[in-house]
Order: C-alpha cells, then sequence, then structure tokens
C-alpha cells in the first residue's frame, strides 16, 4: 500500500471552501480511481491542509498522478498560495487497514 501527502498553505478565509470543494469535487474523483483505498484529510490552524490519499499499488498511485492530478489542482488551487509540497510513501502499517511491512 502507498500513500500521496500533499500539504497545501490555504488563502486566508478559504479553509471551509476547500473543505467543501474536496468534499464534493476531489473525493468522487478519488474514489472512482483505480486502486484508490482511503483518504484522510487533515486539517492545522485553518491556514494548512494535509491530504493523505491511499493506494494499493505504487503504479496505481502513479496513474492517477500522470493521468488525473491536473484536474484535483484546478479544483483546489484558486483555495491555496503556493506550490503544494507532495510526498509519496509507502505504508509499512496500518491498523484500520491490516497493513504489515514483510
Amino acid at each position: 500500500m502507498f500513500s500521496r501527502n500533499v500539504t497545501y498553505s490555504v488563502k486566508p478565509n478559504m479553509d471551509r471552501e476547500i473543505a467543501v470543494k474536496f468534499e464534493k469535487e476531489v473525493l468522487p474523483i478519488l474514489r472512482n480511481a483505480h486502486g484508490f483505498k482511503d483518504q484522510i484529510t487533515l486539517s492545522r490552524d485553518k491556514t494548512e491542509l494535509v491530504s493523505i490519499s491511499l493506494w494499493d499499488k505504487r503504479e496505481q498511485l502513479d496513474a492517477f498522478v500522470k493521468d488525473t492530478d491536473a484536474q484535483v489542482v484546478k479544483i483546489l488551487s484558486p483555495m491555496y498560495t503556493g506550490s503544494p509540497d507532495v510526498r509519496n510513501y509507502e505504508v509499512t502499517s496500518s491498523t484500520s487497514h491490516k497493513v504489515v511491512a514483510v
């Protein structure tokens, strides 16, 4: 299992709007993506948003980034500043997804 962690600097007073856009427009895109497993979204001080998406295989995550990520950027970019910090990880353990590193 792999994760894609994206950290956004949210524009002032856009924290609610970005959360609604994410729920109504981005999540349906993710749910239709092959290999998508789960999404966790974290917020700090209404100025930072961290999006963690979980994927079955690295190839599926890479395909999403190549084919669909630009669509997500277009939806969310009016509500954040700068470039998001993007990092991909291999999930080594998860109690809720029953993942254990082998």
